[in-house]
C-alpha cells in the first residue's frame, strides 16, 4: 500500500514509528546525523554561513522538513559545545515541533557574548534535534488535586 493510499483522498500518512522521514528542501541542506552511537541528539547543520553580533539573534535555516513518527515531537536544543565556547545558544530552548509541522526547520541562535561575533559556515553544526514520545492523555477538569509530600512547592523548594 502506497503512503498515499494508507492516507485516504487528501489526508496524510501516519510516518511509521521507527522513522524518521527528512525532506531537503534545498540541494545543499545537510541530512542530520548523530555525533556518536546512541546519541540522543541529531545534528542540524545551518544552510548558509553567517555573522552573530554580540547579544545578536537570527533564525537560521536549515534547508530541511521532517515528518515525525506517529506519537512523537521534537525538540530543537543548544549544543553545548557552542554554548561553552562561544556563547552560544537557543533563544526558544527547547523549541517544540508538533507531529504535524511540515515547514522548515530554522534555529533561532542567541548570541549571549558581550563582546566577541559569532561567525558560522554553510554546513557548521548549530543545534540538535532530539525525538521525543509524547502522552497525550485527555484533560479533564477537576474541583480539587490530590496531596502530595511536595504540594504547591516550586522553585527552590527543595532546599538544596
Amino acid at each position: 500500500m502506497t503512503d498515499a493510499e494508507a492516507a485516504g483522498a487528501g489526508g496524510a500518512a501516519a510516518v511509521p514509528a521507527d522513522e524518521l522521514r527528512i525532506q531537503r528542501l534545498d540541494p545543499r541542506a545537510t541530512l542530520p546525523e548523530r555525533a556518536h552511537p546512541g546519541d540522543a541528539g541529531l545534528d542540524l547543520c545551518a544552510l548558509d554561513g553567517g555573522t552573530l553580533g554580540p547579544g545578536a539573534r537570527e533564525l537560521v535555516p536549515t534547508g530541511l522538513a521532517i515528518a515525525l513518527p506517529a506519537g512523537h515531537a521534537a525538540l530543537v536544543v543548544p549544543r553545548s559545545g557552542l554554548a561553552a565556547r562561544h556563547g552560544v545558544t537557543l533563544v526558544n530552548t527547547p523549541g517544540l515541533i508538533d507531529e504535524g509541522y511540515r515547514g522548515e526547520l530554522r534555529v533561532l541562535l542567541l548570541n549571549s557574548d558581550r563582546e566577541a561575533t559569532f561567525d558560522w559556515s554553510a554546513g557548521d553544526r548549530i543545534a540538535q534535534l532530539v525525538l521525543i514520545a509524547v502522552a497525550a492523555p485527555p484533560v479533564v477538569e477537576a474541583d480539587s488535586l490530590d496531596d502530595t509530600q511536595r504540594g504547591s512547592g516550586g522553585f527552590g523548594s527543595s532546599g538544596r
